[in-house]
């Protein structure tokens, strides 16, 4: 038996073994804490999480099976409502038009952020303040971005078409016009968002290797040509996970359209929230807005799903 095996104890005794010390190896590492004792900690963020997402997605999936109008009557209908949506046209023209705000805002966000970014990438001083300027309009809520700019393009009293009856273009009133409402819209939250396309891509570019552009650099190529061999493929995988984020933040648009235009003209900014919300608290059919509400939330997992895979193919693809 060796000396690391032994133990003399104060009272002169031998053999003892110290606890904690394996034969030979010292001092044995602490057992690490048990998976049950670890998994308690995580029962107050899941029981949060329940009583705010969970229990309201529950508490809309069951109202959309009965028949309510804020009365105190719950008739059961089944799948009703859901066969009825099937056949509603209002409803899938403002799914339309969603799509259709969605896909401007995210793409003039994207392409205006990643030129800001670019633009930027080499300056050493002044970044910092540059970043917070960026991100100002962040910390405004959407209703006070909507009622701000709905001011600014007022027809009568706004600052923007005063301006541009000085050069000409008098009695311009982008709100009023159905043909503009919704670009308009779009050009409002690319104002207010990208800022964080911004920060994002341009972290983005700060942390893509510099070898590749050296080497290119010195073979010749010009900036054009770094952008699309180098630059652009190497933000790919950026580039769809601020598409996804700005994606979902955009399809969940009501704030704006509420605050300038509720829904108008015409009809052309009434997005798929306007339409619910309509349904539930002016024409008092709780039932058919939860039904709205629910496979819009469908619609929107699906439409994360796919860009899921398009991320997936786009990582095989480099």
């Amino acid at each position: 038996m060796t000396a690391t095996e032994l133990l003399v104890t104060t009272d002169g005794t031998r053999g003892a073994r110290r606890p904690g010390v394996v034969p030979g190896k010292g001092p044995a590492p602490r057992r690490a804490a048990s998976g049950g004792g670890a998994a308690l900690y995580l029962v107050p963020m899941i029981v949060l999480l329940g009583l705010t997402s969970v229990v309201p997605i529950v508490y809309s999936l069951s109202l959309s099976l009965f028949n309510w109008n804020w009365g105190s009557r719950f008739d059961f209908v089944g799948l009703e409502n859901y066969a009825a949506l099937l056949g509603d046209g209002e409803f899938w023209a403002s799914l339309l038009r969603t799509a259709l705000f969605t896909v401007l805002a995210v793409v003039f966000e994207i392409v205006l952020g990643l030129a800001i970014a670019m633009a930027v990438q080499s300056m050493t001083r002044g970044l910092g303040w540059l970043r917070t300027i960026f991100i100002l309009p962040l910390m405004v809520s959407g209703m006070v971005v909507a009622l701000v700019w709905k001011v600014m393009l007022d027809p009568t009293l706004g600052v923007i078409p005063f301006l541009l009856g000085k050069i000409g273009l008098s009695g311009v009133d982008v709100l009023g016009s159905a043909t503009t409402a919704l670009p308009a819209l779009a050009g409002i939250d690319t104002w207010w968002q990208t800022g964080f396309v911004f920060i994002i891509l341009s972290a983005g570019l700060a942390g893509l290797p510099k070898e590749p552009f050296e080497a290119s650099h010195v073979d010749g190529a010009n900036a054009l040509q770094r952008f699309r061999y180098l630059t652009l493929p190497m933000m790919v995988p950026i580039l769809l996970t601020v598409a996804a984020i700005r994606t979902v933040d955009c399809l969940k648009v009501f704030a704006l359209a509420f605050g300038t235009t509720n829904g108008g003209p015409a009809q052309s900014t009434d997005f798929t929230q306007m339409l619910a919300y309509r349904t539930a608290f002016r024409e008092f059919k709780m039932s058919e807005s939860m039904t709205m509400m629910i496979t819009y939330t469908l619609l929107i997992v699906v439409v994360l799903a796919v860009v899921g895979l398009i991320r997936k193919a786009g990582r095989r693809a480099l």
